[in-house]
């Protein structure tokens, strides 16, 4: 018999509908009956690609004894962490406070009143019973001593959410500053697997594009040796990550993380957000580099996404889950038999190619393919050219692609996040800029349509996810960040002005239901959304940037391109808010580096007029110049920065700095060096 949650769309809620336990949707009848028959609440958080909520679920959940204690004693909440972060915010800050770790499953038993008590993550069977059984027999017996330890909780919540009383200031961001807080990250560089620390692994994109613009501006400015020096190290980050068991390199794609510190065995669920910021990083450090490889990565996400995660509609699903036919990586990994019969003669080279050795078994006689050579060294070994071994690739996945597909595939979580959404926008268009193929350029069209047209209303509020045709939940400011940060993206990459539009319009809505102008921050929740027991600021940059180091960046772009001094006044103050937290945690705020960058250097408005306008866009856009935005227009604009710079019959670049305009040139090739110029 299905439970409530059969009238929920998240495909995480719908995996919990069959189960014993009562489950109640995240909402007020669940509180109002734990109110009513004064029970403890169980808030249990988790999404659908997560390996060990299906464990949990499958141990306990789908188990009729512990149902039973759950049904009798507790009233029990499912949540997707995915379309409820901002639930997930709060009971994983209380969840820290209680045991100094997080993670999910999460699970947060409160009070009937929503005020949490206690809570842990993955639970055995065993030790959830013993769990169940104490929490009821203390409520029940001791509810005062409850009822004291939750409100001082409450005080700590609250302690936590606090933003302090920042005040902007004028002084200038240095590179002295900049330099210090690269100092402060090398000593977790890997410089021998690349990544950062030890295992697991995470990709963490937004690190390598800050790390990108600070080699940039190195070279730039004739420290030639330590840009060199930090380039190497990222370039060994992406080659590791392109060649390691994270990279599916037969249907392409990005899996969350790695569980070890050479890239080689994932944690196997593929997120959209993952994909779309490496698919930006891949096409940057294309730009930069040029290689080959960073090409063939790009289009491998690029694939994968349109294949598996995109609906008829033009929005992009959430994930594909870690697991299939009940075990992890299921789907992905290979058995040397299936191999050798597959691959008849080029078994020898293929294993060598992908690490099948017996030294490189994975689990259970398994292995994951995993290139412990670059195509160069390779070939060189086997005394081959590198276009034989790329058509040997070709028919090596022409062979295993078909054989794998007839196997269970991974579950999918077809629910779509305006936020993810507008991460794997951005990745498009940059990936356009990078390679020139209109199909990136397409897809993005089609995307951010659906955007606008179905998560996004008139007024310039956004819904945060789309199923069965419709959305269903407020979004929060990642979702107006992020994808305002795309539009704008967009806008710079084909001049058409309705994005720039749509772009404005999400960051005036952002502004006046999210923003605290005493505190110079953005709230994670607007005004009207329903209270919790704290209002919280996403601050620090994780796998995902933080929504308020997007919203500044956005804001100095666009207050540039807009010539809107409030904009770029209202970045100034958040930059300021958070430079003692950049200084000690560097790591944890490289988003807000970037803008620290743009702040410090030569940051440029390059406005084209004229016919030719969109194809020395293109050209402009080819190259890697983190410091500038592009605005433009074929024939009349009402820009504040294109008016006056049109001339009949020419086409014109102007390079500007705060307003004040070099003289005109007449080619990219003119501008680009105006741009790249040292002060």
């Amino acid at each position: 018999m299905s439970n409530r949650l059969a009238a929920e769309t998240s495909p995480y809620l719908l995996q919990h509908a069959n189960n014993p336990v009562d489950w109640y949707p995240w909402g007020d009848e669940a509180f109002a009956k734990a109110k009513a028959e004064n029970k403890l609440v169980l808030v249990s958080i988790g999404y659908s690609a997560c390996h060990w909520c299906h464990v949990m679920e499958h141990e306990s959940f789908e188990d009729a004894e512990a149902a039973k204690l759950m049904n009798a004693h507790f009233v029990c909440i499912k949540v997707d962490r995915e379309e409820r972060p901002d639930v997930d915010h709060l009971y994983m800050d209380a969840v820290h406070i209680m045991t100094d770790r997080g993670g999910w499953p999460l699970n947060c038993f409160t009070l009937p009143d929503g005020k949490p008590i206690y809570g842990g993550t993955y639970y055995p069977k065993e030790t959830w019973m013993e769990v169940l059984v104490s929490l009821n027999d203390l409520y029940s017996k001791t509810p005062d001593k409850v009822l004291m330890y939750a409100a001082e909780l409450e005080k700590g919540l609250i302690r936590l959410s606090a933003i302090p009383d920042f005040k902007p200031t004028d002084e200038p961001i240095s590179m002295e500053f900049i330099d210090g807080l690269v100092k402060k990250m090398e000593p977790g560089f890997d410089r021998t697997f690349g990544g950062y620390g030890n295992a697991p692994k995470f990709p963490m994109p937004n690190n390598y594009e800050f790390l990108l613009y600070y080699s940039y501006v190195l070279k730039q400015s004739k420290r030639e040796n330590e840009a060199d020096n930090i380039t190497d190290y990222i370039c060994l980050t992406l080659d590791r990550m392109a060649r390691g068991g994270i990279y599916d390199v037969l249907e392409g794609g990005f899996a969350r993380y790695s569980t070890d510190t050479i890239w080689k065995a994932p944690h196997f669920e593929k997120m959209l957000y993952d994909n779309g910021q490496l698919l930006s990083l891949y096409a940057n450090a294309f730009k930069c580099t040029g290689k080959k490889l960073y090409s063939e990565v790009a289009h491998g996400i690029y694939t994968f996404v349109i294949h598996n995660l995109m609906s008829a509609e033009g929005g992009f699903y959430c994930a594909l889950d870690a697991d299939s036919e009940g075990k992890e990586g299921e789907y992905y990994v290979w058995k040397k038999d299936e191999l050798m019969l597959l691959l008849g003669d080029d078994f020898t080279m293929f294993a060598d190619y992908y690490g099948i050795h017996d030294e490189d078994v994975w689990e259970d006689g398994k292995f994951i393919l995993f290139r412990k050579y670059d195509d160069e060294k390779f070939c060189e070994k086997h005394q081959t050219l590198i276009h034989i071994l790329d058509k040997k690739k070709q028919e090596w996945n022409d062979l295993l692609v078909p054989y794998r597909k007839k196997r269970v595939a991974p579950g999918l979580d077809d629910k779509i996040l305006a936020s993810w959404n507008g991460l794997m926008l951005k990745g498009l268009v940059n990936a356009y800029n990078a390679f020139g193929d209109i199909s990136y350029l397409d897809t993005a069209f089609k995307n951010a349509n659906f955007i606008t047209g179905k998560l996004m209303e008139k007024d310039g509020s956004l819904w945060r996810n789309y199923k069965n045709d419709k959305p269903s939940i407020p979004a929060f400011l990642d979702d107006y960040a992020l994808v305002a940060d795309a539009l704008f993206e967009l806008y710079q990459s084909t001049l058409e002005e309705k994005w720039l539009h749509s772009a404005q319009q999400l960051t005036e809505y952002a502004i006046k239901h999210f923003y605290d102008e005493n505190k110079n921050i953005f709230y994670y929740t607007a005004n009207y959304h329903k209270s919790l027991i704290a209002r919280k600021t996403e601050v620090s940059d994780n796998v995902i940037p933080a929504s308020n180091s997007v919203m500044a960046n956005l804001l100095f772009k666009l207050g540039h391109c807009l010539a809107k001094d409030e904009y770029i006044k209202i970045s100034a103050g958040m930059l300021s808010a958070v430079k003692e937290s950049m200084a000690a945690y560097p790591y944890g705020y490289t988003n807000w580096a970037i803008l620290a960058l743009n702040r410090y250097c030569w940051f440029y408005e390059v406005a084209i007029t004229g016919d030719d306008a969109y194809e020395y866009c293109n050209t402009i856009n080819k190259q890697y110049l983190p410091n500038k935005i592009v605005l433009g227009a074929q024939y009349k604009s009402g820009l504040e920065l294109l008016k006056e710079k049109f001339t009949e019959g020419k086409t014109l670049i102007f390079v500007c700095e705060n307003k004040t305009c070099f003289a005109p040139v007449h080619s990219p090739a003119e501008a680009i060096p105006v741009i790249e110029r040292v002060k």
